[in-house]
């Protein structure tokens, strides 16, 4: 098989509180945030790591969480410093680190630049005192505002607002104000999605009135409108991004490339060259676990059998709004073409999928269908 692009996904599971919606691995803050002795974890996970990527270059990072952005500059340009001695970093490579717009202090960003860090990813989810309220952010609108400008004037090569839609008791209106506000801030990417209730929530357990289906479609339906007279190209659901300014780090994801997972839970994916292998790792969950020096750091690993690439494939590959090379599927799952002519011929015949000769391409019907459309290689 042939190696795609490799990332690294670094997990910081501290946050100020626990939001009703969330179900990350994410945990109120305690105290004071061991920062130092994170870092040393998150090396040793590393090292532990490194003989199955043999001497691969680092194509992206990303540092979720969580709310990274509790931790300071100074511990990032000591981490990615260490890491680069470990791994190599392509010429290129992107550095994205999630950030609360409540943990902003002015010239944070610019610390987090100096520390190597050229992109990040600000969780904005509204604009609205009673939403953001009822969401249980830690911000306002202004400290929002604040985070936009703060990113625009430190220097970075990117940077990504995060916006929900479909919230407690919203209209169309409402929404679409949200969005042309965040629109106004001018950020390279923006990633518009609707909130869903999760299992093992506390908007689980008392779920709040969300809007009817109709007024989701319609938000939905005028909100990409929006987006696309701005100057946002829709590539994958819930992704839109000014021209050259898509998140490389999600691209991999997206197109069944390979990452390590360092931190609590974080999960990995690595193609194993010589023996056609592909492998999965999660990490141990809860930091307290994590951070037991009598325990290792992974929690379970397995193979992604020969059967299941096909829907591991077409799972992230079909999110996107772009077309997905046939040759693709063949070098990163080991598999051919044969294997799935029988699935992809009904999804062509249900009007799901289009045959563009050298690759496919998800039609219209096929992402309000998506579900359906991969039932069709399980």
């Amino acid at each position: 098989m042939k190696l795609p692009p490799l990332s690294l996904y670094i997990h910081v599971p501290w946050c100020v509180q626990k939001c009703p919606y969330c179900d990350f691995n994410s945990h109120g803050q305690k105290g004071e945030i061991p920062e130092q002795e994170y870092i040393q974890h998150l090396l040793a996970d590393l090292r532990a790591d490194l003989p199955l990527v043999q001497g691969r270059k680092l194509h992206s990072i990303f540092i979720g969480g969580g709310t990274p952005s509790l931790l300071s500059g100074a511990a990032y340009t000591q981490l990615l410093g260490e890491i680069e001695a470990l791994i190599g970093f392509a010429d290129d490579i992107e550095v994205t680190l999630e950030a609360n717009p409540g943990t902003v202090e002015t010239d944070r960003f610019k610390h987090y630049v100096a520390a190597g860090i050229n992109r990040i990813s600000i969780g904005v989810q509204s604009l609205q005192a009673d939403k953001l309220k009822a969401l249980g952010r830690i911000h306002g609108e202004q400290e929002a505002r604040h985070a936009a400008f703060e990113a625009h004037d430190a220097g970075l090569n990117s940077f990504n607002m995060d916006l929900m839609h479909g919230l407690p008791d919203q209209s169309v209106a409402d929404a679409l104000s949200d969005l042309q506000q965040v629109i106004d801030l001018n950020p390279p990417h923006l990633s518009w999605y609707q909130l869903t209730i999760e299992p093992n929530t506390q908007f689980a357990s008392k779920p709040p009135t969300l809007p009817q289906d109709e007024i989701l479609w319609d938000i939905q339906e005028q909100g990409q409108a929006l987006l696309a007279k701005h100057g946002y190209q829709q590539y994958e659901i819930s992704g839109y991004a000014k021209a050259g300014y898509q998140c490389r780090h999600n691209l991999n994801y997206w197109q069944f490339g390979d990452y390590l997972g360092i931190g609590c839970g974080a999960h990995g994916k690595i193609t194993q060259p010589d023996s056609n292998e592909i492998v999965r790792t999660v990490k141990v969950k809860h930091p307290r676990g994590y951070m037991d020096l009598t325990k290792p750091y992974l929690y379970d690993s397995w193979q992604v059998e020969p059967a299941d690439r096909p829907f591991e494939f077409f799972m992230n590959c079909f999110r996107l709004h772009e077309p997905c090379e046939k040759q693709d599927f063949c070098d990163y799952t080991g598999l051919s073409l044969s294997d799935i002519e029988p699935a992809i011929v009904q999804a062509i015949e249900q009007e799901l999928l289009i045959d563009q000769g050298d690759s496919w391409l998800v039609t219209i019907k096929g992402h309000r269908y998506l579900n359906d459309l991969l039932e069709l290689f399980v």
